[in-house]
């Protein structure tokens, strides 16, 4: 039986010191020790989102954060301006259809970043506009999005930043509160190195005003809510507690290696799998890539199933292909959370070989040797791109 290696954007690894904590007996998930464990993450998580302002604890996925953001910012009937690029940003959209919120979508082509001067165009033309939706990494094309820049816009207007930084936050760079994100959508389940089950949702003085304006129609997510149970360190509802003492332990992890030694690590182990993949002749499919996993154009000849099976049944490497109007056009490896260096450019030398054993005209060595050149410095990122 091979070793299995799960190099996907999420779910991603999980450390074995946290799954330990997912071992110990179960507590009260009202009691004073389960309380205490949200004072110590909730001070973790702001150090990681890098804000000062409110952040709460959902027992959801990541959507159930995107949820929680529209439906108590945006009245139904309100507007809101989606930055659809992607397969998940596409989300944004679908939530606001379900709750009667009038969404504008701003399409951008998939694999190519959110242009801030169409933001502020659109702003422009739409100025009753409520909330701005958009996304950090967008899992679905491998492209990252200049969340700071478009940030600067919408701060100089009414409107309210919503991010879905779910994918993205604790593998690259982000700063809440300098780059004017109201509200801040993460998961669990990627690189806060978790199984799936807990969403977080930071939340500024600005999005509060526009939540305290209207009350909001949901029960479950309702922030007004959870905002008086937060106060005493507590949530409205049963909480996922087992994972809220394994995310304790995550988030040491975290605050030891600093989360700009993270950053760096992610941006390092990105370059290194951008420059391997095309060391092999590949092409990368996003124009802006994200530091938490990298995404290549299936070659012509190959299925992207041949790939990832290969990479599966020889390796017990596991990656994912493309969604939607992508399926079958991509691989994704994902690199973020509890992963390293050895594991990038392990996952490029089987890379190499399924691909070789597929009949791809391959170099042995080429992808691995254009890892490690990244990785002690002998490339710069401006060569890998």
């Amino acid at each position: 039986m091979r070793k299995p290696r799960l190099m996907t954007p999420g779910p991603a690894n999980v450390p074995e010191d946290v799954l330990l904590e997912l071992a110990r007996p179960v507590i009260h998930h009202r009691s004073a020790e389960a309380k205490q464990v949200i004072v110590e993450v909730t001070d973790g998580l702001k150090e990681v989102f890098q804000t000062q302002n409110d952040v709460l604890i959902l027992t959801a996925s990541g959507t159930g954060a995107m949820e929680a953001a529209a439906v108590n910012t945006v009245p139904p009937g309100g507007k809101a301006l989606v930055l659809s690029a992607g397969h998940f940003a596409a989300r944004w959209g679908n939530i606001c259809k379900a709750h009667g919120i009038n969404a504008v979508i701003l399409e951008t082509e998939w694999g190519q970043p959110v242009d801030p001067d169409q933001v502020a165009l659109a702003l422009r033309q739409h100025p009753d506009t409520v909330c701005v939706m958009g996304t950090l990494s967008e899992t679905s094309t491998g492209t990252g999005h200049p969340v700071e820049a478009i940030g600067r816009v919408v701060a100089a207007t009414p409107a309210v930043f919503a991010v879905d930084g779910i994918s993205g936050v604790g593998a690259m760079e982000c700063r809440t509160d300098e780059w004017g994100i109201d509200l801040l959508c993460v998961g669990s389940q990627k690189a806060l190195m978790l199984p799936p089950g807990l969403a977080f949702l930071s939340v500024s003085p600005k999005a509060w005003a526009k939540i305290d304006a209207f009350e909001s129609r949901s029960f479950y997510f309702n922030l007004k809510v959870a905002r008086k149970k937060a106060k005493e360190f507590d949530t409205p509802f049963t909480p996922a507690h087992t994972l809220i003492l394994a995310l304790r332990a995550s988030l040491r992890r975290i605050k030891e290696e600093g989360i700009e030694g993270i950053w760096q690590r992610h941006r390092r182990m990105s370059e290194a799998c951008q420059a391997g993949v095309q060391a092999l002749g590949l092409e990368l499919f996003s124009a802006r890539p994200a530091e938490g996993l990298t995404a290549f154009r299936v070659p012509a000849g190959l299925k992207d199933t041949d790939i990832r099976n290969k990479l599966t049944e020889r390796f017990g490497i596991t990656t994912v292909g493309g969604q939607d109007k992508l399926k079958g056009k991509i691989v994704r490896i994902g690199h973020l959370g509890y992963t390293d260096e050895i594991d990038v450019v392990a996952t490029l030398a089987a890379l190499e070989m399924a691909l070789a054993e597929l009949g791809h005209d391959v170099e042995p060595g080429c992808a691995v040797a254009a890892a490690q050149q990244v990785l002690m410095g002998q490339r710069t990122a401006a060569a890998v791109g």
